[in-house]
């Protein structure tokens, strides 16, 4: 895979640019390459180069694998990992089509798999360390000829790392449309990324406006720990994002130094939440009704009596997929804004 200073996405472009570079020719000549040679976009930090749209896609997590099928290149995938709950409707039957693992796979399972390019929906895949504990870093899979993607909002601090330093700015859903713009780009499929971001961007905006002017209820994304504790999704979380979008707000949103930040139950009563959301995870075969016993639970809690999402009964079952940046975007948001406002959005 060879970069190129003739043909150029930067993270921040919508289309490629055609640079000014003495001896460099039209991108689709000579007539034989295929359209999409020869990109050359950055994606947190890494340049990503392409000599063509890959053909053998490995795709890691739920948000990867429904933003593989929505650029309509199903047909690509060798293999898919680790789905926190069932695909959306709209691509359950590609799904079915492609190669699955309920776990990640190693480095050997992986390599196994002969991908050219590596999509992941979370920073953590691409772990330092080349053992088979892990898959390696990205520059150790690039070395190999195999491209690599992280979905943009969650960008690491620096390859091999996981959430440190995430930079709360790039935790948005515009960093969803730049990333499908370039990951189009990458795959040759620019106009079905358009359609895609289009879409989003329509459903987004109709719930915004729906809720616009409405009170603001305070929201806890919870999660339960084996050991009894409490988790909760903060700042950097991107289901701060869908909250927001959706007409409320997270209560724990000032809380920036991870996407899940241990709580103890005295700061929830204390933050008194309006609305409580569970967090769904992690089976292929979950939907949000297999978080009805969670929700129970949390509600039956004596500790949390008093807190209003509680005293309310406004303690709902959510997945945790719904809370990744992905082309779940739209449908979080709806679902989000239903539970917030009923009375405005069905």
């Amino acid at each position: 895979m060879v970069p190129t200073l003739c043909r150029t996405l930067t993270a921040a472009a919508a289309v490629v640019t055609i640079a000014a570079v003495p001896g460099c020719s039209s991108p689709d000549t000579p007539e034989d390459r295929p359209p999409g040679a020869d990109a050359v976009v950055e994606n947190c930090g890494i340049e990503v180069a392409v000599d063509g749209p890959p053909g053998r896609v490995y795709a890691a997590y739920q948000p990867a694998v429904e933003v593989a099928h929505a650029l309509g290149i199903s047909d690509r995938l060798v293999g898919t990992a680790y789905l926190d709950s069932q695909v959306l409707p709209e691509y359950a039957a590609a799904q079915q089509e492609v190669p699955y693992v309920a776990q990640l796979p190693s480095r050997e399972g992986l390599l196994a798999a002969r991908p050219d390019f590596v999509l992941s929906g979370y920073n953590n895949f691409f772990a330092a360390g080349d053992g088979d504990e892990s898959v390696g870093t990205r520059a150790s899979l690039s070395a190999l000829g195999i491209q690599s993607w992280i979905l943009s909002p969650l960008c690491p601090s620096r390859d091999g790392m996981s959430d440190e330093a995430i930079d709360p700015a790039s935790v948005r859903i515009d960093t969803i449309y730049r990333d499908l713009r370039d990951l189009g780009e990458i795959f040759d499929a620019r106009e079905r990324a358009g359609q895609v971001i289009a879409d989003q961007q329509a459903r987004i905006t109709a719930v915004e406006e729906a809720v616009a002017g409405a009170h603001r209820p305070r929201v806890a994304i919870m999660l339960l720990d084996d050991d009894g504790g409490y988790r909760v999704a903060g700042g950097i979380d991107f289901g701060t994002q869908i909250i927001e979008h959706a007409g409320g707000v997270n209560v724990f949103a000032d809380l920036q130094q991870r996407r899940h930040v241990e709580v103890d139950i005295e700061e929830i009563i204390r933050r008194d939440p309006d609305v409580i959301l569970t967090s769904v995870c992690c089976d292929a075969s979950f939907t949000a009704e297999t978080g009805a016993g969670e929700a129970a639970a949390l509600a039956a809690n004596p500790a949390l009596a008093e807190v209003a999402a509680v005293r309310n009964n406004r303690v709902h079952p959510f997945l945790f997929a719904d809370r990744a940046a992905g082309v779940r975007a739209a449908h979080s948001v709806e679902v989000v804004a239903a539970i917030l406002h009923p009375d405005r959005v069905d």
